[in-house]
């Protein structure tokens, strides 16, 4: 069952509304009226039985923040959903799985490095790949104007997502 919901993203308005952020969207759309309080080095919310964390760490560093809530709150690691930007997923896709690859995300590096595992449960949200320039350039840069106008649907159905009851898994789900 899980307890703790990460979303990843970056602090600071300069990256509200970019690609690395669309974890931080998902819970501020889906707890609109959450009340968040600065620990475990991010911003911790309570829905219910379920806690809400927000790393403040910037992305390459949330493994710091989910680790420190970990061990306040006793977590085990197949406890924990984390929410993020996928380059490996095309835009508009989504998949709940357990484990997997890293796919050379930063910030699900760093969670692995502080907790030892990858087997986390993960809501990967397909942002797609750069067609020319730099990967981290690309993560940190808004969505396209079309990819904006299809946004509220991509993040509607992750909050879905995150709501449904599963059998199994993976699931993946794709914006038609």
């Amino acid at each position: 069952m899980v307890k703790l919901l990460v979303f990843l993203g970056n602090p600071g308005k300069a990256y509200a509304k970019t690609r690395h952020n669309v974890g931080w969207m998902v819970a501020e759309h889906r707890y609109p009226h959450a009340s968040w309080s600065e620990k475990f080095h991010g911003l911790v919310s309570l829905d219910n039985s379920i806690r809400l964390l927000k790393p403040t760490t910037y992305m390459n560093e949330s493994g710091r923040s989910v680790r420190a809530c970990m061990d306040f709150y006793g977590y085990a690691i197949d406890e924990i959903l984390v929410i993020h930007d996928d380059l490996e997923l095309p835009f508009g896709t989504l998949r709940l799985q357990k484990g997997g690859g890293l796919g050379g995300h930063n910030g699900l590096k760093s969670i692995k490095a502080h907790t030892q595992s990858d087997q986390f449960l993960r809501l990967r949200i397909g942002i797609g790949r750069p067609t020319h320039g730099p990967v981290a350039s690309f993560v940190l840069e808004r969505f396209t104007q079309e990819e904006e106008i299809s946004l509220p649907l991509v993040i509607n159905l992750a909050v879905r997502m995150l709501t449904d009851t599963y059998s199994s898994l993976p699931v993946t789900k794709t914006l038609v």
